[in-house]
């Protein structure tokens, strides 16, 4: 089957679909217990650039399987507690 999305038709959907908001707004929610920071960079990444304090560590090329509680790598963490 042919791709008919191309990566910026991609990138232009989640765009919709998600809300920005900046750093320091990012780190006031993770304060008060209302985000978790992920860090989504690979292992070389990190010992490259170090680590986002507060923030959980979640490879990118592991993010779905992490986040789906069908997947056998599901964490907890992502569970929605408001169901």
């Amino acid at each position: 089957m042919p791709v008919t999305k191309t990566v910026k038709m991609l990138v232009a959907e989640a765009k919709q679909q998600t809300k920005s908001i900046s750093p320091a707004d990012a780190h006031g929610q993770q304060q008060a217990g209302d985000a978790i920071l992920i860090d989504i960079r690979d292992i070389r990444e990190l010992d490259a650039g170090g680590t986002a304090v507060g923030a959980l560590h979640a490879p990118r090329g592991m993010l779905e399987f992490w986040v789906d509680p069908e997947s056998p790598y599901h964490k907890p963490v992502f569970a929605d507690e408001s169901k």
